[in-house]
């Protein structure tokens, strides 16, 4: 695999993800910092270093961004922002349009022919979560999944999904796009979006859209948005097989309790997504830039 500029950040979140395996398991006794650096392997130092490096905030801020109470907090937040938003016929506050991302739903004719005469380019990368999958055309991105390890059949659910299609590697071009996607300069990011599936699971993508960074909601209330609101198990399973990860922000998506649930490409990988982006947000706010995504 063709390397970009985030090696450190792969080492990085191999470590935190680490970490949050070991507070998970011992949540209910708030372990130290000095336990949460033992587990890990590190030094209470350079535990220091690496969650600053990779998050820009301290071990305890982010360990804080990691409790059920932070996530219950934030969910409360959110669907009352949300509900006043819907109320006065807008969409949902700090809208992803910020980033100028668009979405272009296959058309029927064209998820019939499964691809044929489609030219998709895919590549590995590495992101601030691991490695990643991107595969694109010339009209947008159609997937983006995270992984642990790098081997010769990633691109093999790509086929499946399309399977009268050319495939194309290309990681130099993968890394150059997992870099704007994952900048931490909003207008860094412009792409559109190609999303193959049921007109509800459309729907309930879309609507995803239009949650703020760092805004959690539950699937209640995405069931609402996608305007189906008795439907929370539909929109959960519409959730579950989402193939543009982070983009489609399916992560900001928890229970009504504060737990985080299910997560496609795995629960501590939810939990170090949601956490950073609260960081990023944070981060913009004491800086007085504007929203984040």
């Amino acid at each position: 695999m063709t390397t970009n500029k985030r090696p450190q950040q792969q080492h990085h979140y191999t470590v935190i993800a680490q970490a949050i395996e070991y507070i998970r398991a011992n949540l209910r006794r708030q372990p130290t910092l000095g336990e949460i650096a033992s587990a890990v392997k590190l030094s209470e130092y350079h535990l220091q270093r690496v969650f600053s490096e990779w998050a820009g905030i301290s071990p305890k801020r982010f360990l804080q961004y990691l409790t059920k109470e932070y996530a219950r907090n934030s969910l409360l937040t959110s669907n009352d922002l949300l509900s006043t938003s819907l109320a006065s016929g807008l969409s949902g506050p700090g809208r992803l349009h910020d980033l100028m991302v668009t979405c272009e739903a296959m058309s029927p004719g064209e998820i019939k022919q499964q691809g044929q005469g489609l030219c998709i380019h895919y590549g590995l990368a590495r992101s601030p979560f691991g490695i990643a999958m991107i595969a694109w055309t010339e009209r947008g991105i159609v997937g983006l999944s995270f992984h642990d390890l790098d081997h010769p059949e990633l691109s093999h659910g790509l086929q499946q999904a399309w399977p009268m299609a050319e495939l194309q590697r290309n990681d130099l071009e993968a890394g150059q796009l997992i870099n704007r996607i994952f900048s931490r300069n909003p207008e860094s990011a412009r792409f559109h979006l190609l999303m193959k599936g049921s007109n509800f699971q459309i729907k309930v993508w879309e609507a995803l859209l239009n949650i703020g960074t760092s805004q959690l909601i539950s699937y209640t209330t995405m069931a609402r948005l996608a305007g189906t609101p008795r439907a929370h198990r539909a929109a959960g399973s519409a959730l579950a097989e989402n193939r543009i990860a982070f983009l489609i922000p399916c992560h900001r998506v928890i229970r009504s309790d504060g737990e985080t649930g299910i997560y496609h490409w795995g629960d501590s990988r939810k939990l170090a997504l949601l956490a950073w982006e609260a960081a990023q947000r944070d981060s913009l706010a004491r800086s007085g830039s504007a929203t984040p995504r």
